[in-house]
């Protein structure tokens, strides 16, 4: 699908954003483009993104659709657009020596003489970064790669199709035009940037972007609050979404705790949306009205939306839309739920696509899922 527009609703004019005296000098260094106000794309009725292009690689999961292809790759995201999304998320880090890469993970590790060791991603410079997993040029063997699970152990990080990594440049340059990127600005969590930092970060990000976005939609989005808030202030074109665990984790930073923080956020500093964790949202469906009171679109993301179902739910409670892993079959249930009833009925649409709810049991299941995910 031809996309003119980020597919997010209501998106606030976008050229009113007050700049502060320091980061207007900041921001007189980015290319001209950076204060060219584009018109406000319009939402589709329900948004599906492909996280890390075509999914996330968990590699302690007996699933094999989670290593079927390498995260945060050219190949993933193309794979990703063979299916009707709307947009690709992906990370985006700055290397020492100012380019923006694609990659998740704080830190890269590999085996060195037996043993595995680890540097941070923005410790290094880009001829480093590129030399861990696949090399393109034909002969070259690059670094091994391994990558830390949620309980500790170092697995060996292998999956059906790999790939190399790539800059954000390449991205732009070949990936299939028709798709959007929702570029995820991605900071440690429990380090304190100052100001600088970011701006540096976040000016070499903006300066490929407006260099080669075209008329590509982005939207960019952060778990930063700081860089959430200065992201908007050093572009006026595309929105800026907030990243939000919705309370699902604590962090010392409080803005970062709850939806009901999150809305403020974005209130006070002109966000477009709310990206969140969606078990914070099925724990607190209330909220969704306040988001939408404050003129705020919502995405969510999490391990719920590769669930059907679950993905349905929020279609009925109106969330505008969902990043997933597994980009076949969401893609393929948004389709045929999101699809207009036929003259005859529902008997066009798939079996067991569509779940049927009575609007008594639709009330039930809302007061019953916030219970049910509470742990």
């Amino acid at each position: 699908m031809a996309l003119k527009a980020v597919h997010v609703s209501n998106v606030p004019n976008l050229d009113q954003v007050p700049e502060s005296p320091s980061v207007a000098l900041s921001s007189a260094r980015l290319p001209k483009g950076a204060k060219v106000v584009r018109p406000p794309w319009k939402a589709a009725a329900f948004t599906v993104l492909g996280h890390r292009g075509s999914g996330m690689n968990a590699l302690e999961s007996p699933d094999r659709r989670m290593t079927a292809v390498k995260e945060n790759s050219l190949l993933s995201f193309n794979r990703a657009a063979s299916f009707p999304i709307d947009l690709v998320e992906f990370d985006v880090q700055v290397t020492r020596d100012g380019c923006p890469i694609i990659f998740h993970d704080d830190m890269v590790l590999t085996e060195e003489n037996g043993n595995i060791s680890e540097r941070r991603v923005t410790d290094l410079y880009l001829e480093e970064f590129l030399s861990y997993g696949p090399q393109r040029e034909n002969g070259k063997v690059g670094k091994s790669l391994f990558r830390k699970a949620k309980d500790g152990r170092v697995l060996s990080w292998i999956v059906e199709d790999d790939d190399s990594f790539c800059t954000l440049q390449e991205a732009f340059q070949r990936v299939n035009s028709h798709i959007g990127f929702n570029i995820e600005l991605k900071f440690d969590d429990y380090i304190v940037y100052r100001e600088e930092e970011l701006a540096h970060a976040l000016e070499a990000v903006l300066q490929v972007v407006f260099e080669y976005a075209n008329d590509r939609p982005i939207i960019f989005s952060t778990f930063q609050p700081d860089a959430a808030q200065l992201i908007r202030k050093l572009q006026s074109i595309y929105p800026v979404f907030f990243l939000t665990e919705a309370g699902t984790e604590t962090f010392e930073d409080v803005r970062r705790n709850s939806l009901d923080e999150a809305i403020k956020l974005c209130s006070a500093c002109g966000l477009q949306g709310i990206v969140s964790e969606v078990r914070g949202v099925f724990r607190n469906p209330s909220t969704i009205a306040r988001i939408k009171d404050s003129n705020l679109s919502l995405l969510t993301y999490g391990q719920l939306n590769n669930v059907p179902e679950a993905v349905y739910m929020q279609h009925l409670m109106g969330i505008n839309g969902v990043i997933v892993d597994l980009v076949k079959e969401i893609t393929e249930a948004v389709s045929d739920f999101t699809r207009p009833a036929t003259e005859e009925g529902e008997e066009q649409i798939k079996e067991g696509t569509r779940p049927k709810f009575s609007q008594r049991e639709l009330s039930f299941l809302l007061k019953l899922i916030p219970e049910l995910v509470q742990y």
